[in-house]
């Protein structure tokens, strides 16, 4: 199935690492032309360079809504249009309601939700133009779990929203063809806790094990990248809605 991604142009957020990059990766491996778009210009062309030309690396704050329309641009000129946009791009903070900060509170709904808006809204018209156009929009098990983690409320709740927004962009865009899929991922080893807080993160594990003593484990980031590439593959006229995949393995829950 996957080889109806042959020479497609999809533009991939947040790719310099984690989901983002093992995405670019499997997409590059299944033919796809890749446009990378992340803040870290280093280590994007570092990843660049290891892809080949059929990846692009586009350095930008998609926070910014002139930068996230250059980018998108910037993508479908280098590769003549654009198929498919991956909006997966995405910034959690632990914490509990007496803890955040208004700094916090900002950068979070802004690359969780913002961005996702500026990038959908500057690939529109240019997924039009494509004979099988993708939107994808990444959410998180947060968002209708519990047993995910602790503490981080403000980030389930963006990623809500970003659920909720994509239920609404299907029927918009349905008529001009394009595909609108949620893809809800699980804990996954990647470096999505990187910049935490020792602190918060120590009282966000404290809460999460007063839920049960049990996590499941056992999911990588390309696990996920399989995921995206499935709803990438379903032929025109037809969309996986909502697509959840999540860790099976009982383990007992981290301690710090």
């Amino acid at each position: 199935m996957n080889n109806s991604l042959n020479g497609r142009v999809v533009a991939v957020t947040g790719a310099s690492s984690g989901f983002g990059l093992a995405m670019a990766r499997a997409l590059i491996a299944a033919g796809a032309k890749v446009g990378m778009i992340a803040r870290r210009e280093a280590l994007l062309q570092q990843h660049c360079d290891e892809l080949g030309e059929r990846s692009l690396a586009v350095a930008a704050d998609i926070t910014d809504s002139a930068q996230a329309q250059s980018a998108i641009e910037t993508v479908a000129h280098h590769f003549g249009g654009l198929d498919a946009l991956v909006n997966n791009a995405g910034l959690a903070r632990p914490g509990f309601v007496e803890d955040w900060q208004d700094d916090e509170i900002h950068q979070q709904l802004q690359l969780n939700i913002a961005a996702t808006l500026y990038c959908s809204r500057a690939a529109a018209h240019l997924l039009k133009q494509s004979a099988n156009p993708r939107l994808i929009n990444v959410s998180s098990a947060s968002a209708q779990h519990h047993d995910e983690m602790a503490g981080l409320s403000l980030y389930a709740a963006s990623k809500a929203a970003v659920e909720r927004l994509s239920r609404d962009l299907r029927r918009e865009l349905a008529p001009a063809g394009v595909g609108v899929s949620i893809l809800r991922p699980g804990a996954a080893m990647t470096d999505f806790a990187a910049g935490w807080t020792f602190e918060r993160l120590q009282a966000a594990v404290q809460q999460w094990h007063r839920q049960g003593p049990w996590m499941d484990s056992g999911m990588q980031a390309e696990h996920v990248a399989q995921a995206l590439l499935f709803c990438l593959s379903m032929p025109r006229g037809v969309s996986v809605d909502l697509l959840e995949i999540r860790p099976c393995t009982p383990v007992e829950k981290v301690t710090l």
